[in-house]
Order: structure tokens, then C-alpha cells, then sequence
């Protein structure tokens, strides 16, 4: 295979002289190649032999022929620099030794470098997209070098001007993150600096939205983004533009995701949620003042954006939450009121049932006597459903396991059943307490 390989470039190369025996290379056209007509036809023979290398994946003899038109005629093809590139990727990964492989990685890294030196100008594929691949290049290559995959990235996005790659920033930047989690070589001050300076990009390119998500997402998990960080950097921001709606989105979400429980952090979001109400804002506010241990508050939001919200989806979910929240602040005619409205939009969901379950329990201390013995009936029924619907809720399916077992030890015995002329398996609707007028069935512990 290798004897053919050979012919074939072999006829190639003569191919390639009988043409170029019959070219003018004194034309004007072909100045780029050589000073002379002599030089001019020889470089473009190279070009031709680097072209045949790389083809047949000689890359040696390659090397040799790109070495040469980069000494003797570095601005005459942007080819030369592409067919570099593939040089040296596919002899680093054929090297025989370290040293070897370290020596071809500084070569295609130099191939970058001296295709933005003389093609840097290109309208498409000029000084930025070259240093971006070559930053790309550089992680790929050099892991290790942290501090030179950082300059590859700032370089490249520098270059880029006002609009750099979007995936490009996320790459440095969940770089220069896991540099400060994993490293000494990154304070959280720069994390912070880089992050205000680099935010601004995507509001230039609304369609990144993904990417920023990414982006924020790296902020908030680099441990950089503490409530004390996140204060001290949106606190000046915020005071010099009050009214930047989008600014206070970010504020909010980025103190949100860091779990902030301040007095600085709680007006933010107050004020995002007049600025503008929705579901997902209330919920939200709610989960925080919950949190704190303000209920009023919490369930204050959300029935105020449940007023509001026409979307059923949106409905049940802040029904539930409100149900939630009426719970925990042992509001049991609250939380069942509104988890019967969430059961009702969407009785698929196992978690009003999980409410409701446990609002007839609690009601069963009111009850008193075979009466409040009977309400576990009803609570066991409907927690028993919820842990049906529940089956993939690692959140909530534990807890309800648990409550399930409770109930059914709070049943009554078969002597009290008996002593208040009810049989198993017969049909008994509770009397009292917020299970009042649900039917279920007598059974005995």
C-alpha cells in the first residue's frame, strides 16, 4: 500500500510540473507566490506537494513542504495554514514520545499564530475565528496549562470585538471557574470582575439564550457568587440604574440560586415583582419568605399572582404551593381549600393529595373520640393515592410512605368498630373536621 501511495503522489508531482511548465509566472496574478518567476513556480509546486502530503497522510513530507511555503511565501494561500493545522494535530497524535508531542503541539499553536499574522484581516475567517480555534486548540492540547488556555480564550474574545462567540465565553468562563475552584490561580474578584465585564455580550445576542443560562449557571456553581460577593457587585450596579428591569432579573436570580436569605437581597426581589408580576416570580418569593418563616407573606404572593394567572398549569402549581405554605403554617382549612383546587385542575399530580392527606390528619385531634379515629380512614385513602402518583418523586415519596404506615396505626381496633355498630369493608362518610362529608371505608388496625 505504501509503494502505491507513492506512485500515486509521484504521478501527481509530475502532473503537477508538466502544468506548471506551461504557466506565464511572470503575470502579476502570481506575485504573492515569489520574487522571481523561478521562486513563484517552485512554491506553488510545494503548495501542490503539500496539498498530495497531506491527501495521502504523509505528514512528514508534509511538514517539510509547509515549512518551506511558510519561509519562502507565507502570505500566498490561506490553504497553507489550514493544511498546517492538519499536519501537526495528526503528527501530535502519532508522536512516539512526550517531548515529541509537546514539540508538534507549540507548532500548531505557531500555525494559528502565523495564519492571524498574515491572514488576520480575512472579511469570514480572519483574527477572531483564528484565535478562537486556536483557544479551542488549546484546551484540547494543553489541559494543563491553565494559565495559557485563559490568555488563548481572553485573546480570542478580545479579537472578537463587540460580538464575540457566545460558546466561546462559556468556554473561558467555565474555564477561569474551575481554575478558582481548583486552583490558587484565580481570586473570586476576578471571577466576579470577568462576569460584569462579560454579561453584557449576550444582551447583544438575544438568541443565545442558552448559552447565558450556561453562562450564570458557571457563576453561580464556581462558589465565587457568595450572597456577600453578589451584594457588594449589584449593589453599586443597582444604584446607578434603579430601574434596569433586566439588571434585577439577574440580581435576583443569581442571589436566588446562591440561597441569599438578606434584608438587601429580600428588596431586590419585592421590588423585581412589582417591576414584573408573574407565577414564577410569586413562587419563587414565596419559597424565600417560606424560608424565613414569613408564611403571611409568602401566601400573600402567591394569591395575589393566582388572581391573576389565567393558565390552568400555571394555577394548579400555585395552588399547591399555597397549599404548601397553609400547611407548614398550620392553616389546615387553608392548605386543604387550596389543595382540593390543585387536585381538581390536575388530578395526576400526587402532591395535593400529599397536602390533603395530612390537613385530614391533623383535624383528627379535633374530632375527638371514634370520630377522629375515623378521619385516619380518609387520610390513609388519600395519601395511599398519593403515594401512587408519586412513584417517581424522590422529593416527596418517602415522606409519604412514612405518613401512610402512621395513619393506618391510628385506625381504630375491631372491638371500638364493633362497640359503634360499623363493619369492615362497609361504607362510612367522616363527620367532622376538614375530611367532613368524604366517604370511605371502616377498617380495623
Amino acid at each position: 500500500m505504501k509503494n502505491v501511495k507513492f506512485l500515486l503522489t509521484a504521478a501527481c508531482a509530475l502532473f503537477a510540473v508538466a502544468a506548471t511548465a506551461q504557466t506565464d509566472f511572470s503575470s502579476p496574478q502570481y506575485a504573492k507566490w515569489g520574487d522571481t518567476p523561478e521562486a513563484r513556480e517552485q512554491n506553488i509546486l510545494n503548495s501542490n506537494f503539500l496539498k498530495e502530503s497531506c491527501d495521502n497522510r504523509e505528514y512528514n513530507q508534509a511538514a517539510h513542504y509547509f515549512q518551506e511555503l511558510v519561509k519562502n511565501c507565507p502570505t500566498a494561500s490561506e490553504n497553507i495554514y489550514v493544511r498546517g493545522a492538519v499536519v501537526y494535530k495528526n503528527k501530535i497524535n502519532r508522536a512516539k514520545s512526550l517531548a515529541e508531542k509537546n514539540q508538534m503541539i507549540d507548532s500548531l499553536l505557531l500555525t494559528y499564530d502565523l495564519r492571524a499574522e498574515y491572514f488576520g484581516d480575512h472579511p469570514k475567517r480572519g483574527r477572531a475565528y483564528i484565535l478562537d480555534r486556536k483557544a479551542r486548540e488549546f484546551v484540547t492540547f494543553k489541559p494543563n496549562d491553565r494559565a495559557g488556555i485563559r490568555q488563548a480564550f481572553r485573546e480570542a474574545i478580545e479579537a472578537a470585538g463587540e460580538n464575540p462567540d457566545p460558546e466561546t465565553i462559556v468556554l473561558y468562563f467555565g474555564n477561569l471557574c474551575d481554575d478558582y475552584k481548583n486552583t490558587d490561580e484565580v481570586m473570586p474578584d476576578e471571577i466576579i470582575a470577568e462576569y460584569d465585564r462579560l454579561t453584557p455580550y449576550f444582551a447583544n445576542n438575544p438568541e443565545a439564550a442558552e448559552y447565558k443560562n450556561q453562562f450564570d449557571a458557571a457563576f453561580g456553581l464556581s462558589g465565587a457568587a457568595s450572597c456577600e460577593n453578589l451584594e457588594k457587585l449589584f449593589r453599586a450596579k443597582m444604584e446607578a440604574a434603579p430601574d434596569d428591569e433586566a439588571l434585577l432579573s439577574q440580581a435576583v436570580s443569581l442571589m436566588s440560586r446562591a440561597k441569599c436569605d438578606g434584608d438587601y437581597y429580600f428588596s431586590l426581589a419585592e421590588k423585581y415583582y412589582q417591576v414584573k408580576p408573574s407565577s414564577e416570580t410569586a413562587m419563587f418569593l414565596a419559597q424565600a419568605f417560606q424560608n424565613k418563616g414569613d408564611y403571611a407573606k409568602a401566601t400573600k404572593y402567591l394569591n395575589e399572582s393566582l388572581a391573576v394567572e389565567q393558565d390552568p398549569a400555571e394555577r394548579q402549581k400555585l395552588l399547591v404551593r399555597i397549599g404548601l405554605v397553609e400547611l407548614v403554617s398550620n392553616n389546615m382549612q387553608g392548605a386543604a381549600a387550596a389543595a382540593r383546587q390543585a387536585r381538581d385542575l390536575n388530578p395526576e399530580d400526587g402532591v395535593p393529595y400529599f397536602i390533603l392527606a395530612q390537613c385530614y390528619a391533623a383535624s383528627a385531634a379535633n374530632c375527638g373520640g371514634f370520630n377522629g379515629q375515623a378521619t385516619f380512614w380518609a387520610a390513609y385513602d388519600t395519601m395511599a393515592k398519593a403515594v401512587e402518583l408519586l412513584q417517581d418523586d424522590t422529593d416527596y415519596l418517602p415522606a409519604a410512605k412514612t405518613y401512610l404506615a402512621a395513619y393506618r396505626s391510628r385506625f381504630p381496633s375491631s372491638e371500638e368498630c364493633f362497640f359503634n355498630e360499623l363493619q369492615e369493608g362497609a361504607r362510612y362518610t367522616v363527620n367532622c373536621g376538614t375530611a367532613a362529608g368524604v366517604a370511605t371505608t371502616v377498617r380495623a388496625r
